[in-house]
């Protein structure tokens, strides 16, 4: 009678291993098998980590083998199980893989395909295309789209994070909770003496030292160090926390009443402001999406302030980006001044201070939260709705989209809730955050979210020009790599635009991210369907770098520009100035956040600067979704490729006082999962 080995891989996290009965039966062209109950005497099968080998007699032949089932059966109590693979040796000695990387819960079935990637026009035979149809029915009835706050992106349907489809959760919630997470940083960081002293201010801004963690020759140390200068002022919008705001001025805005005769003594090539403009040697960085939020009021003993600047930059003899001229609201008059370098010291440092705390808001609400977190949860709904596991684009795009919706189910569970932990800390807490992202939607179009496309829209592209903006060189580098890869594997799949165009899952997949994810906004941008591979390989690349590269760059530095409190303060106690030479130290100390709230800020920006324990860097694949050369192949060169980036880097940086290392391919995790 003909047997076949069977090779079961149990996956390695926690509690990944199962006690229940696991039975395994063969469906071929030529007929199905009976159920095997895959068990050795003596022997604890289906260990964490384990991989086991069965024989399985059966009666008659079966033929090319199409599917394997898999049922589980309770033991003793419900036991879920992480299956990675199964491979089949048949009795002709050949070998089929069949990839898994799920979990099985419950008294279950789980019917596997073969690992070869196949599009729907490849399913010739009924039990494979029903298989497909099936597996995308269930999908759908669990993976369920709703409307968080009104005007956001859809996000999953679920209240907190066991509501959530078991493969996408996280192995262990507590090391994902908000609560303990901060609370640990605070205790890590020395400072959970102070976490509780709210209304309680500092004295002056050497007392901020008392929750700062002093670790030499770190960009923390050097920006404590460095803050008040304009050039490490107008540093950090080059290559800080939000390096996405700044862009050339083409022309002086018309509620900035800036003239030469302000800022003469900061252009330095003895021109008007007019010419430096059209040189393109000025730069803006507006925050009037700041203007009207409300503030937060949910503690009534602090009053918090909220301000929507314009700052003016200017490209310097030394191509230093130095601020020459910052207002502070977007009305101009009398009670709104613009503040120049010139004036009173401490003017012009409050003045910048108040353009970094709003430039804090704007990171962490938009740049951060919606840009990458929201629409990547977006992209990770679509995928498993519309793209069966046996899709090469489904196999492609899963890694780039593990844990983002467990990630942002927490976040909404305890984070940006309604008194959340953002609440705790920031003047946009309350209710602002919303109202942000609300007004925020009309600027997120396709074209923002293609890396060289949204540099040449801000003027920020020509490298001689600018030349000491890393993000820009290092995210162009990482993007092409990306776009190179996916064109790859588009190349491996379609034959022609044709086949993409007749992709009905994959229009399905792009269709429900335009409707659900941008809400069928035509000035979106977002395509309702793809038609060609050159469009096919932009929008992968969008997916992917999104998630990894976009991601990393505006989080992985949070504790770097963000821990000296004076650099990026998340609130104000006072209103911004309606006249100048009246501030004083104590003033602006007083303005700062308070003890208590400094100390959860600290604990925020700690913890989400962490990688992850079992983190997995861009170009890392250890689930072998794919199983056929030429892909595997790809990935290797893509890797190469990727270390390529790494190396130029380093030996950039090997030069620099501040280096800039949050695109090093080294350091991008594959998703958004922080």
């Amino acid at each position: 009678m003909p047997s076949y080995t069977v090779t079961v891989a149990t996956g390695s996290q926690w509690f990944a291993g199962t006690d229940d009965y696991i039975y395994l039966s063969l469906v071929g062209s030529a007929g199905c098998s009976e159920k095997h109950l895959l068990d050795k005497p003596f022997y604890n099968d289906f260990e964490r980590g384990a991989v086991d080998s069965y024989n399985v007699v059966v009666d008659d032949e079966l033929g090319d083998i199409q599917l394997i089932r898999i049922e589980k059966r309770k033991y003793w109590l419900h036991d879920d199980w992480y299956l990675k693979y199964i491979t089949l040796k048949t009795p002709c000695g050949d070998y089929i893989e069949f990839p898994c990387y799920r979990w099985i819960s419950g008294e279950s079935e789980t019917v596997l395909r073969d690992g070869r990637a196949k599009l729907a026009c490849d399913d010739q035979i009924h039990i494979l295309k029903q298989h497909r149809r099936k597996e995308l029915e269930t999908r759908q009835k669990e993976y369920r789209w709703m409307e968080w706050n009104p005007g956001f992106p859809l996000s999953i349907d679920a209240k907190c994070h066991k509501d959530l489809p078991r493969d996408i959760q996280f192995d262990s919630e507590k090391g994902v909770d908000f609560v303990l997470n901060y609370s640990k940083a605070m205790e890590n960081l020395f400072i959970n003496r102070f976490m509780h002293m709210f209304q309680s201010s500092w004295s002056d801004f050497a007392d901020f030292e008392k929750i700062f963690l002093r670790i030499s020759n770190t960009i923390s140390e050097q920006v404590m160090n460095h803050w008040q200068e304009d050039s490490m002022f107008g540093y950090q919008f080059l290559n800080g926390c939000n390096p996405v705001l700044i862009q050339r001025c083409m022309k002086l805005p018309e509620n900035l009443p800036v003239t030469t005769e302000m800022v003469e003594c900061s252009l330095e090539r003895q021109l008007t402001l007019e010419q430096e403009v059209e040189l393109g040697n000025i730069f803006i960085v507006d925050f009037k999406l700041l203007d009207g939020i409300d503030v937060n009021k949910t503690d009534p003993c602090t009053l918090q302030f909220l301000a929507a600047p314009i700052c003016l930059l200017y490209k310097n003899l030394a191509n230093k980006i130095v601020p020459i001229a910052i207002q502070l609201n977007q009305v101009p008059g009398d009670e709104n001044p613009i503040f120049l370098p010139s004036d009173a010291k401490y003017d012009w440092l409050l003045a910048k201070i108040w353009v970094r705390s709003s430039d804090f808001h704007i990171h962490q609400t938009i740049t951060h939260l919606l840009r990458t977190h929201l629409v990547s949860e977006v992209f990770g709904i679509a995928l498993y709705r519309q793209l069966p596991a046996v899709h090469p684009i489904f196999k492609l795009l899963v890694a780039h989209v593990r844990f983002t919706v467990a990630i942002n189910t927490k976040a909404r569970e305890q984070l940006i809730c309604k008194y959340g932990l953002f609440d705790k800390a920031n003047a946009t807490g309350g209710g602002g955050h919303v109202q942000m992202v609300q007004k925020s939607m009309q600027d997120l179009t396709y074209s923002s979210l293609c890396f060289p496309e949204a540099i040449k829209a801000r003027g920020m592209d020509n490298t001689e020009d600018i030349p000491y903006y890393f993000y820009r060189d290092d995210g162009l580098l990482v993007w092409e790599a990306i776009r190179a890869f996916t064109a790859e594997v588009v190349d491996i799949y379609y034959e022609s635009d044709r086949v993409v165009e007749g992709d009905q899952e994959l229009q399905d997949f792009v269709k429900d991210i335009y409707v659900y994810g941008m809400r069928g906004k035509k000035a979106s941008g977002f395509p309702e369907s793809i038609k060609t591979k050159e469009k096919l390989s932009e929008y992968l690349t969008v997916v992917i770098f999104t998630a990894s590269a976009q991601h990393a760059a505006v989080n992985f530095g949070q504790y770097d520009w963000y821990s000296w409190i004076p650099n990026a303060p998340p609130t104000m106690r006072a209103p911004p100035p309606k006249v100048k030479g009246v501030v004083t130290i104590e003033q602006i100390v007083d303005m700062l956040p308070d003890r208590g709230r400094s100390c959860w800020h600290l604990g925020a920006v700690w913890a989400l600067s962490q990688f992850q324990d079992n983190e997995l860097f861009l170009g890392m694949y250890p689930e072998e979704h794919f199983i056929e050369k030429p892909v595997k192949e790809a990935m290797a060169r893509f890797r190469k490729k990727l270390d390529t980036i790494v190396s130029v880097i380093a030996e950039r940086n090997k030069k620099k006082k501040l280096p800039y290392y949050y695109l090093s391919p080294d350091r991008i995790p594959n998703s958004v999962a922080i």
